[in-house]
Parts: structure tokens; C-alpha cells; sequence
């Protein structure tokens, strides 16, 4: 008995030992190591700025003027001053036209104190704005930088001013570029510097929705969606952990209904959700796995990973229905809300299973053309399903493909008779601009109103002269963009704009909608989720070499953002990663797949001779949730233990 107690006793005094071993180890590298470097959030950077927004002594007379006040959206100023009433100020950005079709004129609420943003300004100019306060005017000149050498300007505009406002088109970039407003003229008025893809559009409070500039994964799937004002100011961002792509959809009750992935499964852009706005939580999910067959209705672009190739998302009201669009199956189906169940498929029927061919339609009508590897469908207000028709190859068949010489790009209108299960098509424009019109990828149709419309082929490339059946980032010799916007009012073309790049999206959008500026306010809601740990075990590193030594030679950095460590370096296929955090003796092993598609089995890779001899950069991102506190970085390259000498806190 006396011994089994001493046995008990040494073990006690042995873990209390080792648990005191564990924090003193703590401490001592903590003190030793450097914090790893910070990265400060778009976010964060702006609340600081807010600081210099000072009203006190400024007047109508004498404003507080600060142009790009958010640091991100340079044709964009801040009027600040106070009146001694509540008093409504108009303002008016004087454009170039004398019919005004470039000048902007917006009347804010009543109040004493005014916090106007200005925006429309033209680059590199002493801008005129008029602020008018009762009988009283104040002319003010606002001078702004000169654009950015690499911003896309346009090569031709037309442009018939009778039956055009003062709206904007704003574009969003395809791989490289700005998210960009031009007015009628073709003149640059608003621009974003950070990083924004995808879908930009106005939400019912009047702010715009943009991607993040952060990935979750490569090549484009963003943590998220910024809410933000078109000074630049972000409202609110929503972080998902299946990151977000392509498309989003805000519903009547205000959700958001967003293009997601849910990488676990192996494949991506199959995964749609829909998030509450005030608490990011995911409330509901369409996994398309469990819808569709992913080996059915196969075009040239169809792979294992990414099969299905969801670009667009939109909810029907009238029939409580979600429609998205399958650009790598040809098919655009949609679904019920409620219950997720397949109600129908547009498209080529042709190798799909027996199983699918109910939920086809039958075509009717003269001049009938199915869709191909199509963007953009969405249901009108008359009912009918709107598609940008990229024109890709035109068949399933391989031997009855048709080459890029002879492909077109258009916006179709489809009518759809549900209880019959016919389509007819019903307008269309596209197929008599040619080969010259032709995007491959991207691209965009948009619903104005009635008869009232905008195709945009945004992804037309051109190689050593010839129209090219591939995107931009596929080709390779002397590569040539375009990207070709008209809108149509009753079948006549009113506006043209072409531009030297290739652009995703374009919305017609007012200027100033019904947004209402605030000091702060900004907040962040939903998760990136927890990071799986491969490994975890008890350690202290001991005999960990200086990391020093390969830093360099793996091209390694390590930084802190404010709800993630994201770590990057460059490795030959085969080589075994692991990202270590230490606390309290426990070791927490990351691993970090040498592989371009990291949620995916590794022989679908394909690697250049390049890229075989010199390696890849891969990114791993170990995000916060689940971790608390301090943690000592390691790498473990091939079995080989390095201490970085930095540490991260979460």
C-alpha cells in the first residue's frame, strides 16, 4: 500500500513538474522570439482614419475637405462643416456635358452637422463642386491624383445622350485590373485601389457589395464580401468558410444568398449558402453532390474538381426558386427553395443520365439555339430566364465542334412553359456581331427594364490576330483583350463602350443611392472556421535547427492577419510541410499539401517542366478559431525541425 502511494506520489510530482516545465519553456521563448509581422486590415486602417474627420470650426464657408478619405477610392471627398440651423444641402459635381449627362446633383438630409461625400470627380483635375444652402452657394475646387498608369481606358464609345441619364457602368476586373465606373463618356469617375472580383452591385440600404482582397484558396475564392459606401468606407465584412465566388443575391428578408465551395468534398464552386446579415451565420445550403449527377452532361471544361461551375446565383420571388448557372455542364438549373428539390434544367440534354431528361425542356419556335458554358441566367420580371450565352464549341460532340472563328457570344431571353416543359427563345443579341464578339469565359447580360438591356462580352481574346477559345490566362503568343459592353432600349443599340481588357461584371448604377454616412459602425461577422490540425502531440522543440538556413532559399514568409496566420513558401512536389504552433508543451501540426488544389486529391495536378524542376508557392492559412493565446512558430521541412524565432497571437 505504502509503495502503490510513493508510485502515486512520484507520478503527481512528475506531472506537476512537467506542466511546470511546459510554462517556463513558454515563457522563455516567448522572450526569445519576435512577433510575427502584422498585417493591418483594410478595416482597421479606416477606423484610424476617422480620427482626422474634425467639424468643430469648419463652415460652409471654410469645409474640412479630405479627398480619398478612406484611402481606397481616390475620386472621392468628404465635405465636412456645421450650420447653425438643420439645413438641407444640395451639391452638384459639374461634369462635361452640357446636357448634363456627366454632372451629378444629390440634396442630403436636414441637419447641423454635414458629413457630404462628394463623388464623380475626374483624375488629375480641380473638380467643381457647388454646395448650395438655402440662397447661399459655395463653389469649391477639389483637386484629385492622376489614374494609375495600368487603368483601363476606352478605345471607342458611342453613345446616344437622348436616351441616356447620368448613370455609371460599373466593371469589375476578370484576373488583373480595378473595379471601375465610367460615365457616358467613357470618363473614369470612380475607382476602387484594393483588390475587389466578382459581382459588384447596390444593396436595398444603398452600400455596395465587393469581394474581399483576400483568398481562402486559389486561384479566386475570396473569405468573403465587403459591405462598403463608394467612399471607400467599410460597412461590414462577412467572413464564410468556404470562401466566396462569382455571385451573390441579397433576399427580400435581407439574407444573402452567395456562391460558395465546401472545399471537405473535394470539389469546389458546387456549394451555395445563405447567410443571415446580422450574425454571418450560414442559416441554409444547396450542395449541388446531392442534387446532380457529376458526371453528366460533360463540356470541354468539365474536370473532376470542378464540375459543375456555378458563376451565377438568383432568387425568384414569385416562384420561390433559385437559379444557378453550370458552365462546365452546359446547364442552367433551377431549384426550390424550400426544399432544394430540382425543378428544371436548361440546356442540351445530351449526355445526361435517363434520370435527368424529365427535368428537360422541349424546344418550340423558329431560331431556337441552346446555351453554352453560359454566365449570368437570371429570371425577369415577366418570367422569363435571362442568359449571357458565351457560344463555347456549341456541342457536346467533340467532332461537331465549332472553332472560335465561328462562335459568337449573345444575350438570349427564353420563355419556359413549366407544365408543358417547352422553351422558346424569344430575343436575342449577339450572334450577328460574329466571332468579334466572342468571350469564352466571363461576361455578363443585365435586365434594365423592358425591352431594355445590356450584354457585355467580356472576355473576347484574340491570338496572333485570331479570335482564341480559351480565357486570357490560357494563352499564350501575341494575346489581345477586348471587352465589349452595349445596352439596348428597344433593339437599338444606345450605348457602346469597348474597352482594352477583360472584365467580369458590369451593373448600371446611379451614383448616389440612398446610403447615409456615419462615423464608425464598421463590424465584422461570420468565420473562416477552425483549421484542421493533422497532428498533436506533447514537445518543446528541442533540437530545432534556426529556420535561417532555408528561409531564403524556400522563399518563406510568415504574417499575422487579424483572424488568421497565413503562411507561403516554395517546394517541390513531394516534399512534406508542416506548419508547428506551440503552447504550453503541446505542438499543433498544420500540414501543407505541395499542390495547386490543396481539398483535392494530389493526381489531379498537373505541373509544368517548370514547376517540376523549381516548385510551387503554396499558402496555408491557420485561422483563430480554436486557438487563444500565445504560440511559438515551427516549420518541419522533410522530417526536419526549424525554429523560426517568431510567434503569433491570437
Amino acid at each position: 500500500m505504502e509503495k502503490k502511494k510513493k508510485i502515486i506520489g512520484v507520478s503527481l510530482l512528475c506531472v506537476i513538474i512537467l506542466l511546470l516545465l511546459c510554462y517556463v519553456g513558454l515563457d522563455l521563448v516567448s522572450q526569445n522570439n519576435t512577433l510575427v509581422d502584422q498585417v493591418v486590415s483594410l478595416m482597421d486602417g479606416q477606423i484610424a482614419k476617422e480620427k482626422d474627420f474634425q467639424i468643430d470650426g469648419y463652415t460652409l464657408e471654410n469645409p474640412n475637405i479630405i479627398v480619398n478619405p478612406y484611402g481606397n477610392s481616390p475620386l472621392t471627398a468628404l465635405v465636412i462643416f456645421e450650420t447653425d440651423n438643420e439645413e438641407e444641402v444640395e451639391v452638384t459635381i459639374k461634369g462635361k456635358d452640357k446636357n448634363k449627362n456627366s454632372t451629378f446633383t444629390h440634396t442630403f438630409e436636414a441637419t447641423k452637422e454635414h458629413y457630404l461625400p462628394i463623388y464623380g470627380l475626374y483624375a488629375d483635375e480641380e473638380n467643381e463642386v457647388t454646395l448650395e444652402v438655402g440662397d447661399t452657394k459655395k463653389v469649391l475646387k477639389i483637386k484629385t491624383d492622376a489614374l494609375p498608369s495600368n487603368m483601363a481606358l476606352p478605345t471607342s464609345v458611342k453613345a446616344d445622350k437622348s436616351k441616356l441619364g447620368n448613370d455609371l457602368y460599373f466593371f469589375t476586373p476578370s484576373s488583373s485590373g480595378y473595379t471601375v465606373a465610367y460615365d457616358v463618356n467613357g470618363d473614369v469617375r470612380w475607382y476602387l485601389t484594393n483588390y475587389a472580383l466578382w459581382k459588384i452591385d447596390r444593396l436595398e440600404n444603398g452600400n455596395l457589395l465587393v469581394s474581399t482582397e483576400r483568398l481562402v484558396n486559389s486561384p479566386y475564392y475570396m473569405t468573403g464580401m465587403y459591405e462598403m459606401t463608394l467612399l471607400g468606407k467599410i460597412v461590414k465584412e462577412y467572413s464564410l468558410e468556404g470562401g466566396y465566388h462569382h455571385d451573390y443575391y441579397e433576399m427580400p428578408n435581407g439574407n444573402l444568398l452567395v456562391a460558395s465551395d465546401n472545399f471537405s468534398s473535394g470539389t469546389v464552386e458546387d456549394y451555395i449558402v445563405e447567410i443571415d446579415r446580422e450574425t454571418g451565420n450560414v442559416v441554409k445550403t444547396f450542395d449541388l453532390t446531392k442534387i446532380l449527377n457529376k458526371g453528366d452532361g460533360k463540356n470541354e471544361n468539365w474536370s473532376q474538381y470542378d464540375w459543375f461551375h456555378n458563376n451565377s446565383v438568383w432568387y425568384d420571388e414569385k416562384t420561390n426558386s433559385v437559379t444557378l448557372s453550370g458552365r462546365h455542364m452546359d446547364a442552367v438549373i433551377n431549384l426550390d427553395y424550400d426544399s432544394g428539390e430540382l425543378n428544371w434544367i436548361i440546356g442540351d440534354s445530351t449526355n445526361w443520365s435517363e434520370e435527368y431528361q424529365k427535368y428537360f425542356f422541349t424546344p418550340v419556335g423558329d431560331d431556337f439555339e441552346w446555351q453554352w458554358s453560359q454566365h449570368a441566367a437570371m429570371i425577369t420580371p415577366e418570367g422569363y430566364v435571362f442568359i449571357l450565352d458565351n457560344g463555347n464549341n456549341k456541342s457536346k460532340i467533340e467532332s461537331e465542334y465549332v472553332p472560335a472563328s465561328k462562335s459568337y457570344t449573345r444575350g438570349v431571353l427564353y420563355k419556359i412553359d413549366t407544365e408543358n416543359m417547352t422553351i422558346e427563345q424569344i430575343w436575342e443579341y449577339g450572334k450577328e456581331r460574329g466571332s468579334s464578339f466572342y468571350s469564352p469565359y466571363i461576361s455578363d447580360v443585365d435586365y434594365l427594364d423592358k425591352n431594355h438591356y445590356i450584354v457585355h462580352s467580356g472576355g473576347i481574346v484574340s491570338v496572333d490576330g485570331k479570335p482564341s477559345n480559351q480565357p486570357a490566362g490560357l494563352t499564350s503568343g501575341d494575346v489581345s483583350l477586348t471587352s465589349d459592353t452595349v445596352e439596348l432600349l428597344n433593339d437599338q443599340v444606345i450605348f457602346e463602350i469597348k474597352l482594352p481588357t477583360n472584365n467580369y461584371r458590369v451593373e448600371k448604377m446611379s451614383l448616389y443611392g440612398n446610403e447615409k454616412f456615419s462615423l464608425g459602425g464598421q463590424s465584422r461577422i461570420g468565420s473562416l472556421g477552425k483549421t484542421k490540425v493533422d497532428h498533436e502531440g506533447i514537445s518543446f522543440g528541442i533540437g530545432a535547427k534556426n529556420y535561417d538556413e532555408i528561409k531564403e532559399s524556400h522563399k518563406i514568409e510568415l504574417t499575422k492577419e487579424y483572424d488568421r496566420l497565413v503562411f507561403s513558401g516554395q517546394f517541390l512536389r513531394g516534399t512534406d510541410v508542416s506548419v508547428l504552433l506551440y503552447k504550453n508543451g503541446v505542438m499543433k501540426e498544420y500540414d501543407v499539401p505541395i499542390s495547386k488544389k490543396p481539398y483535392t486529391a494530389l493526381c489531379v495536378d498537373i505541373f509544368t517542366e517548370e514547376e517540376d524542376e523549381n516548385g510551387i508557392v503554396v499558402t496555408k492559412y491557420i485561422n483563430q478559431e480554436g486557438l487563444d493565446g500565445k504560440y511559438s512558430i515551427y516549420l518541419k521541412i522533410d522530417d526536419i525541425l526549424y525554429d523560426t524565432g517568431r510567434y503569433v497571437e491570437f
